[in-house]
């Protein structure tokens, strides 16, 4: 049945997300997963846009080296709170602290995606920023919601999708760039570059 959209050349997303490939299937793409393996580490002075936009350049041109003929679309995700770049808790205890502190303020999510393609040498980048407000949480809140578990492989400590969409207020910008992926960004880029087109 038509209605979405459909792949002009195989695309592959190199993110092992189940958010990331959740957004695509639901817009009716087919695509592959081969998720890349880069050396996350921020580098001394690198600011957050600089930061995602690096990795996610990154993260494409190693799969990309694999699998010239192909689209490939790679994202990272970070929360940054006053300056702070926070990524996945190291445990259960670093996630409470990092809720805490989190905790009734304004924190910025960055997502930044390239889309490339070897053979015709095309790359794209784009960061996209959302800001999130916190409502005041207490220690016990804190808890409770890192006891279910959901924080644990989350940048920040939350996933807003999930139980953790209890703790927001309110939100300055894209949703989906929260979750993982600026959608509308997303498919703009995908459309312009000829990747996709709309399946009717």
């Amino acid at each position: 049945m038509p209605g979405g959209f459909r792949t002009v050349c195989p695309l592959i997303l190199a993110s092992a997300s189940p958010r990331r490939q959740r957004f695509l299937r639901e817009l009716g793409l087919v695509f592959t997963i081969v998720p890349a393996a880069v050396d996350e580490q921020n580098r001394p002075g690198e600011g957050p846009e600089e930061y995602v936009l690096r990795l996610a350049g990154e993260k494409a041109l190693a799969v990309a080296a694999h699998h010239d003929q192909a689209c490939i679309l790679a994202a990272d995700t970070i929360v940054v709170l006053a300056g702070e770049i926070l990524g996945k808790p190291a445990d259960a205890a670093h996630a409470e602290a990092m809720l805490g502190k989190m905790s009734g303020a304004w924190h910025e999510v960055w997502t930044a995606y390239c889309l490339c393609r070897q053979s015709d040498r095309v790359m794209v980048k784009q960061a996209v920023c959302t800001r999130v407000l916190f409502r005041p949480l207490t220690a016990d809140l804190c808890r409770a919601y890192v006891l279910t578990g959901e924080p644990l492989d989350k940048a920040g400590s939350y996933g807003l999708q999930g139980r953790g969409g209890f703790l927001v207020e309110k939100i300055d910008g894209s949703y989906s760039n929260v979750i993982g992926l600026p959608v509308a960004e997303v498919i703009t880029d995908l459309l312009r570059l000829g990747m996709i087109a709309p399946n009717i």
